[in-house]
């Protein structure tokens, strides 16, 4: 078993990883960059080494400095979350090569499934349905040809990464050299690759995915689907699982288990495809060679630590859950549970990213939610990494509980300092289409059309004054005994949440 873990990441990821480490008796390693150095994941570590400087380039992307961190350490093994390093073929080998373990799948399963491009390729040849498209060398010219071919519109992403950046629509001819710059130059920057593909661009499918992992002893296991069709500019806002109604199961599950077999993969992953909300016909998108974002609402419809199963696969154990649950039975699943990430932008100014010092921080308290977040009062949003804060996930016998639930525990997230979403995914759980379960990846988009900033109400300044003013207790004479702690502390009743 793993003794001692090195976390190739940050924030949120970082803190989550670390919680399962210490349930399994692990050692916990961070490294961080210069602009983290005093947030959460850095003190809750066992031992944390600096990398350099904020730029990802210079940090969090610099293999050859995690891999001596590990070295120097005594790291037995490096988790890489998700984004930065986590899906880099050559990363995972450099890994094997210098004696530790890498929890993730191997560099050979990578190229087979961890890029848009080579998964594609390996879909047709397991005959499993995919969008139309080129992939190629990545050449502008090329990939111009191909777009003429397929037929506009067309979709140019990123052949590494995810999380929506690298893509763009193209609806012009006209427009496709300058959108395919805009795409590649932010692959390049978010995932030191900027290689790009072309697909047709289906309009309002839905996002469905497969939760799999699969070990060293034959066992692949399918742990259901999720719904990601709540998405602004392709990046998922709401996530939930199962999904939001009913999809092909048994088709899908069987196209995944045909990847992951081909593929000759191992550890945790995800098969992305698109549902066409008409005919439930399914397109498969891409391999997510890697832990999800959205991983916890698989968790708590399945009872299944995901990272305790990596660290096992990565030591050569098997999966530990009942065969049942590793073959996808649906009478395995224990309700719904529904996910909302909490971005610091401001949606009502064109959701520019909102940067600053968090002054105040309350998360709900409910034995029904669960909050993932690297952020505490007074740690920093950085201009460097991603600006989602938190993750708030609520769990309920049936859909519409989950939902109630999660809208509930919102009304209930009291942040200061900087801007965030919260507010918008109030409304839209609110909203009758998104509780119709009737969503597709146009959904939010329509929403937006008419939705409007609340107008903040009297209390917003009563809230400020709390939590930015010190508190004092003692007696009236005498020198005030300063209170450092936030002003949520005052378990005086006072609330901002709207009805």
């Amino acid at each position: 078993m793993i003794k001692s873990l090195l976390v190739a990441n940050r924030g949120e990821i970082a803190c989550r990883i670390f919680q399962t480490c210490r349930e399994l008796g692990i050692r916990t390693i961070a490294v961080y960059s210069d602009a983290d150095a005093g947030l959460r994941f850095v003190r809750e570590a066992d031992v944390a080494i600096r990398l350099g400087p904020g730029p990802a380039s210079e940090s969090y992307l610099r293999a050859d400095l995690i891999l001596a961190a590990a070295i120097e350490h005594g790291a037995d093994a490096i988790h890489p979350g998700y984004g930065f390093l986590s899906e880099r073929a050559e990363f995972a080998e450099a890994c094997i090569a210098a004696g530790i373990r890498f929890v993730g799948p191997s560099g050979a399963a990578m190229r087979k499934l961890g890029t848009k491009a080579d998964a594609k390729a390996l879909a047709r040849l397991a005959e499993v349905p995919s969008v139309p498209g080129f992939e190629g060398q990545g050449r502008l010219e090329e990939l111009q040809a191909a777009a003429v071919g397929i037929g506009y519109p067309v979709m140019l992403k990123a052949s590494s990464g995810g999380g929506g950046r690298g893509m763009r629509i193209v609806h012009d001819p006209s427009a496709f050299a300058d959108e395919f710059h805009l795409a590649s130059d932010e692959a390049l920057k978010s995932f030191g690759d900027g290689t790009m593909l072309v697909e047709k661009y289906v309009r309002n499918p839905r996002h469905v995915e497969v939760q799999f992992i699969a070990d060293g002893h034959g066992n692949v296991a399918t742990l259901f689907e999720r719904e990601c069709s709540i998405q602004r500019r392709h990046q998922k806002l709401i996530e939930e699982a199962p999904a939001a109604r009913e999809v092909p199961w048994e088709a899908m599950r069987e196209a995944t288990r045909k990847l992951v077999l081909a593929a000759e993969y191992e550890n945790a992953g995800t098969a992305e495809f698109i549902v066409d909300p008409e005919t439930d016909a399914f397109y498969f998108l891409e391999v997510n060679a890697r832990l999800q974002v959205e991983h916890p609402v698989t968790e708590a419809i399945t009872g299944v630590d995901l990272v305790a199963e990596q660290i096992r696969v990565a030591s050569g154990l098997p999966l530990s859950f009942p065969q049942r649950l590793i073959d996808g039975e649906r009478s395995e699943i224990f309700g719904h549970a529904i996910e909302a990430r909490i971005v610091a932008e401001n949606p009502g100014k064109g959701f520019v990213p909102s940067l600053g010092k968090i002054r105040a921080w309350l998360t709900p308290r409910n034995p029904h939610i669960r909050v993932d977040s690297g952020f505490e009062v007074g740690d920093e949003v950085s201009r460097f990494y991603d600006s989602m804060l938190a993750k708030i996930i609520a769990h309920g016998p049936d859909r519409a509980t989950a939902v109630h639930r999660l809208r509930a525990a919102l009304l209930d997230l009291h942040i200061l300092g900087v801007d965030t979403n919260a507010g918008l995914i109030i409304d839209l759980l609110a909203d009758e289409t998104f509780r119709s379960g009737h969503i597709h990846t146009g959904t939010l988009a329509t929403f937006l059309e008419t939705w409007s900033v609340p107008e903040p109400g009297p209390e917003l300044a009563l809230v400020a004054a709390k939590a930015t003013q010190p508190l004092t207790t003692g007696p009236t004479t005498g020198p005030a005994i300063q209170n450092d702690q936030p002003a949520w502390s005052m378990l005086d009743g006072f609330r901002n949440a709207r009805p």
